[in-house]
């Protein structure tokens, strides 16, 4: 079983609260960025350093998947990238025009439930950064 998810609200992680339907076993943290690898918000156990390097690996690898979907027949229509390790499992989705929802799991992770759930959160997301307000 992981830690369970902490979405800790401060000045730089405003949005961390969108990342708490992700509170499943075998979740380590969740990471909200960009398209181009910043880190928007994150939650469970993970520094803000390691969650910006994370932000901006998982930025890379998303798009390695998009370079390589010709071969699967469409191209730059990258869904999800799932990554096994020994321990563990990286998850990618988009969430929103310009946003990604990152997560890493232990290797015990119930592997439907987390795709469903990001991809919930992938909808709810894209409408939410799509209300913001903006700033001057």
């Amino acid at each position: 079983m992981g830690t369970p998810l902490t979405a800790v609200a401060d000045g730089t992680n405003k949005l961390a609260w969108m990342l708490e339907d992700l509170t499943v076993p075998g979740v380590r943290f969740a990471v909200l960025l960009s398209e181009d690898g910043l880190r928007i918000a994150h939650s469970g156990q993970i520094s803000v350093d390691d969650a910006e390097r994370f932000a901006a690996a998982a930025s890379g690898l998303r798009s390695l998947g998009k370079a390589l979907g010709e071969f699967a027949g469409a191209a730059n229509s990258v869904r999800q990238n799932m990554t096994e390790y020994d321990n563990g499992m990286i998850f990618i989705t988009a969430a929103g025009e310009g946003a990604l929802i990152g997560v890493s799991t232990t290797d015990d992770v119930d592997v439907s439930l987390i795709a469903h759930r990001m991809n919930e959160l992938a909808a709810r997301v894209g409408r939410e950064l799509g209300a913001l307000p903006r700033q001057r």
